[in-house]
C-alpha cells in the first residue's frame, strides 16, 4: 500500500499510470521540506518493482529492500550521498555522469531502474545540462524522480521534460489522525506536532522520534521570552549573539525568527479571541497571560518588524544592525516565561 499520507491526487495519477502502463519517464515532485516527496518516490519505486499484483505491497523482498535502501536498481542522488557532503554546495556533474552510466545498464535485480534526485534545485548548471541529455532520450524500464522545494531554481528545459506533481501541506485534522493511528502518538502531542509542522508530516514524525527537536524549540522560545523581559542593553547583547550566529549559520537564525513570528501570530489569535487556531498549543497559558499586556496594534507592528528583519537578512543587509532594530521594535512584557513543559519533553528555564 502507498505509505504517503494526504497526497491522494498525486497517488491517483501514479496509480492510474501504473495500471495503464502509461507512466511518464520523469516526474518532478514539488513541495515543502518533509511533506512526503521522498516517501512518494520510494513508494513508486516499490510499485515498479513489486512482486505482488496489489502494488506496492510493502512486504515482498523488493519492497523491503527499497524501503531499507538496499535495492541495486533504486538509486538516490543528492548532497547527502557524497562523502564530502559537509563541504558540498551543489550536486555535481560527476554524480550525474555516474547515474548515466548506471542508467545505460539493464536492471540488475528488479523490473525497473529508478533514479531519485533529492534537492534537485541544487543541481549545478553543468549537472542539469548533463541530466537534460538523458531526459531527452528516455529508455524503457527506467524512471527519473526529481524532488524539489523550489522548481524556479531548475532550468526550464529540465522542468519541461518532467511531469509535475505537487505535494501540498496537510491540514491539521487529518495529520492529527494519522499521527495517532499510524504512529500511536497520544492526542495532545499529536495536536501540537500537527500544528507546529505546518502541514509537513515528515517533520512531525521526526519531532516525535527525536525529543531534541522540541527541546531546541523550547530553548528558542525561552530566548524570545528573555528578549521580551530584557532592558535595552540586554537586548543589544542578544542582537550581537544572533548576529554572530547568523555569520555561521544563516538558516538557523531564520528558523529562530520564524518561530518568534509564529509565537506573536498566536498571541494575535488569542488577543482577538481565536485560540483554537493557535499553533503553539503547549504555550496557551503563556499566550493567555501575555495577551492582556499588549494592544492589537503592538502585536501587529511586532509581526511586521520580524517579517522585515527576516526579509532584510535574506537580502544581505547588515545582520547586527537589522537585529538591533528588531530588538528595539519588539515590545516588552512583564515576566513572560514558559514555565510549563512541552508535551512529552521536560523544559527548564535556565
Amino acid at each position: 500500500m502507498w505509505q504517503v499520507v494526504g497526497q491522494d491526487r498525486a497517488v491517483s495519477i501514479l496509480q492510474r499510470g501504473l495500471e495503464r502502463g502509461s507512466l511518464a519517464h520523469a516526474y518532478l515532485l514539488v513541495g515543502p521540506p518533509h511533506v512526503g516527496k521522498m516517501t512518494l518516490a520510494l513508494n513508486l519505486a516499490q510499485a515498479l518493482n513489486c512482486e505482488s499484483s496489489g502494488t506496492p505491497c510493502g512486504e515482498c523482498q523488493p519492497c523491503l529492500k527499497i524501503a531499507s535502501g538496499n535495492h541495486a536498481d533504486v538509486q538516490i542522488i543528492g548532497l547527502t550521498q557524497r562523502e564530502e557532503a559537509a563541504e558540498a554546495k551543489l550536486i555535481s556533474i560527476d554524480q550525474v555522469r555516474e547515474m548515466q552510466h548506471s542508467a545505460s545498464l539493464p536492471p540488475f535485480e528488479g523490473k525497473c531502474k529508478v533514479f531519485i534526485i533529492e534537492d534537485a534545485e541544487l543541481l549545478s548548471i553543468e549537472a542539469a545540462n548533463c541530466l537534460l541529455k538523458t531526459l531527452e532520450e528516455p529508455t524503457d524500464n527506467m524512471v527519473f524522480l526529481l524532488l524539489t522545494t523550489n522548481e524556479k531554481f531548475l532550468p526550464e528545459t529540465v522542468v519541461s521534460r518532467c511531469q509535475r506533481l505537487e505535494l501540498s501541506p496537510l491540514p491539521p485534522s487529518p495529520m492529527e489522525e494519522a499521527l495517532q493511528k499510524r504512529w500511536e502518538i497520544e492526542p495532545l502531542r499529536a495536536k501540537l506536532l500537527s500544528r507546529l509542522s505546518r502541514g509537513c508530516l515528515g517533520w512531525a514524525v521526526a519531532a516525535h522520534c527525536d525529543d531534541r527537536i522540541l527541546q531546541e524549540r523550547a530553548e528558542k522560545l525561552e530566548r524570545l521570552y528573555e528578549v521580551i523581559r530584557a532592558d535595552t542593553e540586554e537586548r543589544f547583547h542578544h542582537a550581537a549573539q544572533l548576529a554572530a550566529q547568523f555569520a555561521q549559520d544563516r538558516a538557523a537564525v531564520q528558523e529562530i525568527l520564524d518561530l518568534w513570528l509564529g509565537w506573536w501570530r498566536d498571541l494575535l489569535l488569542v488577543k482577538v479571541g481565536c485560540p483554537d487556531y493557535v499553533a503553539n498549543t503547549d504555550q496557551l497559558k503563556v499566550l493567555n497571560d501575555a495577551a492582556g499586556q499588549y494592544t492589537v496594534k503592538q502585536i501587529r507592528d511586532c509581526l511586521g518588524s520580524i517579517r522585515a528583519a527576516g526579509r532584510e537578512l535574506r537580502q544581505n543587509a547588515n545582520a547586527r544592525l537589522v537585529l538591533e532594530v528588531l530588538m528595539l521594535d519588539m515590545p516588552g512584557g512583564k515576566a513572560i516565561t514558559s514555565g510549563d513543559s512541552i508535551v512529552g519533553v521536560k523544559v527548564t528555564n535556565g
